[in-house]
């Protein structure tokens, strides 16, 4: 069976649909996902700075339609998707590696959802200590020990690794999803070639 691997950050709404959409889909087929927590940010710095270029002098024109696009893919996934949010780039360290810490527990996406849910549909700073707590308590989890967790130094090289493995494999942003390793998509909307890559990998011969 095909290998599918998901490098993301809960920073950006596109993630949020392709989270949504790629576990939908992984359900659908019964396959397992390789979900990697990275710091989108440090991909940007390292080989995407154009990203900050675009931000401070967008096209009127295209940030218009990026609205309407990203209003129709929610819709799409039945998602509420506030854009942009009060706090718009956030911090989204904390929340990253609370991911990589729960992902032992096997409660990571539980907590990524939660996330993505409290940044893009009610409007919260998931860079807050205060809301990450809110987090916790909505998934059961003690918010002492996460917030010792994520500041151990296994954990914040652990999310620094996941972050240079995107970089090093040729990924420039969030969502960046593989299939069988090398097979490189980026984009919520980049889904139905996911699907059509693992059909193709499934068939003799392809």
């Amino acid at each position: 069976m095909s290998r599918v691997e998901c490098f993301f950050d809960c920073a950006s709404p596109w993630t949020y649909l392709c989270v949504h959409n790629l576990r939908l889909l992984a359900s659908e087929r019964k396959m397992q996902v390789r979900w990697c927590p990275i710091l989108v940010g440090g991909v940007f710095n390292a080989v995407n700075p154009s990203v900050y270029a675009a931000r401070d002098n967008p096209v009127p024109a295209k940030a218009r339609y990026h609205l309407k696009s990203l209003q129709d893919w929610a819709r799409l996934a039945g998602l509420k998707i506030v854009f942009p949010p009060s706090v718009f780039p956030v911090n989204s360290v904390k929340v990253m590696r609370a991911c990589v810490t729960l992902e032992e527990q096997g409660r990571m996406l539980d907590f990524a959802r939660a996330a993505f849910e409290a940044y893009f549909g009610s409007d919260l700073d998931i860079s807050e200590d205060a809301v990450l707590a809110q987090l916790c308590g909505t998934l059961g989890v003690d918010p002492i020990a996460l917030a010792g967790a994520i500041a151990t130094p296994r954990v914040k090289a652990q999310l620094r690794a996941n972050t240079e493995e995107l970089i090093e494999r040729g990924g420039f942003g969030s969502p960046t999803m593989f299939v069988d390793r090398h097979d490189m998509y980026f984009g919520n909307d980049s889904l139905a070639l996911v699907r059509a890559a693992l059909d193709a990998h499934a068939t003799p011969g392809a």
